[in-house]
């Protein structure tokens, strides 16, 4: 098998408009440029002869030629049009695609023998494998193509309980779900009960909702939500370029709160539904004093001091698969709060005062399948303020 067209480089076209590029990178983007082609980098300069470029190996040039073939690998091009055609206000629509399929297979099989390659574009995924591997892919591009189109509702809300023991009066009520990541519970329910659960804890008095959204989202598409504020202290103390008074603070700041993303596939049938959730909490629980004695010229001391945050953070990267029609309730044991209250009145704000935090609570993120957007009336979603462990192996980023 020869190199697909694709691979190779072809002649451009020849054309009447004058050519007026840009003198500083070679490029002049046009009118209907996507985004993520606005600021194309400059094009490299070849060396002119092997060696001629220094340090650094510049790689044997060869003619391509056949491709390997020892593992009975085939290469395939899938139609993405039916999927990314309805994503007209997304910049790379088929990026879901290759990550879902990455999230599948692992990355070690695109870096490793046997030989093999996927690209993609708004039109069409490239793949160049063996068969079974094209059997896992064409099941992840189906559930693309040929599922539902439509805006989906995936509705999240995130609470916090200040005793675990609500655990007692529910757990009759919840199918208990493994979960890889250490210290992460995680629960089915049906739609019944976890609408008696959600009643148990809101006659509490220790419970506080964080969050409750309505996301709007494309099948496959990742949507992130976020909520931060920042926290500044003193991190160095610095001679004053003005002499007097003779040292100043150095002040930084820590972004405290939550940072959420969901990305969801729905199967062809839509009975089932897979999920990776990517949360990030960080709380500064308090900060600790560390006293300097600093000199002056008269031969006297200045004293001051610097703080040292004391971080409380809590990770969950993971991957879930449960029918559709249930409810999804994740438990991150009692950890940092990802929301710290506010005084109402900022002068009786001690936690201010004292530089504490009383940060401690059982988070709770209930996640559920509401289907279409058009069947259900919904808030607006809310704008992100920024941006699973799963059993294949991967690099981090899936």
């Amino acid at each position: 098998m020869a190199l697909p067209p694709s691979s190779v480089s072809r002649p451009a076209a020849p054309s009447t408009e004058p050519q007026n590029p840009s003198p500083s990178s070679g490029f002049t983007p046009r009118a209907d440029t996507p985004p993520s082609l606005q600021n194309a980098p400059p094009p490299r300069s070849q060396p002119s002869a092997p060696g001629a470029a220094t340090g650094g190996a510049t790689g044997r040039v060869t003619s391509g030629g056949q491709l390997p073939r020892g593992a009975g690998q085939e290469h395939r091009v899938y139609d993405l049009r039916p999927y990314t055609g309805y994503l007209t206000k997304h910049d790379r629509p088929h990026q879901a695609v290759v990550d879902w399929i990455v999230r599948e297979t692992g990355t070690d099989v695109w870096h490793t023998e046997p030989f093999g390659f996927m690209t993609a574009d708004r039109d069409e995924l490239s793949v160049y494998h063996t068969n079974e591997m094209h059997q896992v892919i064409a099941g992840i591009v189906d559930r693309f193509v040929a599922g539902d189109k439509d805006p989906q509702v995936m509705n999240l809300k995130v609470m916090t309980v200040g005793n675990p023991n609500w655990r007692s009066r529910a757990h009759p009520l919840m199918q208990h779900v493994h979960v890889q990541t250490p210290g992460i519970q995680a629960w089915l329910l049906t739609k019944e009960n976890a609408a008696l659960v959600m009643s148990l804890l809101r006659a509490r008095t220790d419970v506080r909702q964080v969050q409750a959204v309505d996301l709007i989202m494309h099948n496959g598409q990742t949507e992130k939500l976020a909520s931060l504020r920042g926290r500044n202290y003193v991190l160095n103390v610095k001679p004053s370029p003005a002499g007097w008074p003779p040292y100043e603070p150095e002040t930084g700041e820590i972004q405290e709160g939550y940072q959420l993303e969901l990305s969801p596939l729905l199967s062809v049938d839509g009975r089932t539904l897979d999920c990776v959730i990517n949360a990030n909490i960080d709380q500064v629980d308090k900060f600790v004093d560390v006293d300097l004695e600093l000199p002056l010229p008269n031969q006297q001391i200045h004293r001051t001091k610097v703080e040292v945050p004391q971080l409380v953070s809590w990770r969950l990267h993971e991957r879930f698969r449960w029918p559709s029609d249930m409810v999804l309730l994740l438990s991150c044991g009692v950890v940092a709060s990802p929301d710290r209250s506010q005084s109402a009145m900022p002068l009786l704000n001690f936690s201010a005062i004292t530089g504490t935090t009383a940060g401690r609570a059982d988070a709770l993120m209930f996640v559920e399948f509401r289907g279409k957007a058009s069947q259900n009336l919904t808030q607006a979603p809310l704008v992100p303020q920024v941006s699973s462990r799963v059993s294949a192996p991967n690099r981090g980023r899936y």
